[in-house]
């Protein structure tokens, strides 16, 4: 398994990957808009976006600078996962959001690539010095929770959130 940054060469297995959350009725998580890209625009725009994210400099509040993988099982070259990495946080990330987004297209759930998925996105906040990330998920996920605390969580707290209408819990995760 790899993290691989989006390109032109994953157009095809994108749409697919994004296609079957449609097809499982499954929410989308960690794509850095990538599914709203593919309903609203192109994939081309999208990639200009991933690209402009990580633009530090030229960010537009409130959006923060982040990196977008993909995470590419190298036998077939399947897109398994996505994870989006939040280079800053705003108040609202920094509340509900965290640091990190991801998902697991729903037919490669249960096979642990959420564990191994987050560990590689801690190492690349590893590489960038980072201290520690925040990593939230709604308290009815137990899935993700676990990949959290796999990944050595520690839940620092539990709120409302108006946004999303449930509970989200708030997890610290030491780098």
């Amino acid at each position: 398994m790899k993290l691989v940054f989006p390109n032109l060469n994953y157009k095809e297995k994108a749409i697919e990957f994004i296609n079957e959350f449609y097809e499982y009725n499954s929410e989308i998580n960690g794509s850095g808009s990538l599914d709203r890209y593919l309903r609203e625009s192109t994939y081309e725009e999208w990639l200009n976006k991933v690209l402009n994210d990580m633009d530090v400099a030229n960010i537009v509040q409130p959006r923060v600078p982040a990196l977008t993988y993909f995470y590419v099982r190298e036998e077939d070259d399947k897109i398994v996962g996505m994870v989006n990495l939040r280079l800053a946080l705003n108040d609202f990330l920094r509340a509900e959001g965290g640091h990190i987004g991801y998902g697991i297209r729903p037919t490669e759930r249960r096979k642990h690539y959420a564990t191994d998925m987050l560990t590689a996105a801690l190492d690349v906040y590893r590489t960038l010095a980072f201290k520690e990330v925040i990593i939230t998920c709604d308290k009815c996920n137990i899935a993700s929770a676990n990949v959290i605390k796999n990944c050595n969580g520690e839940l620092a707290s539990e709120s409302y959130s108006e946004t999303y209408k449930e509970l989200i819990q708030r997890y610290i995760i030491k780098i």
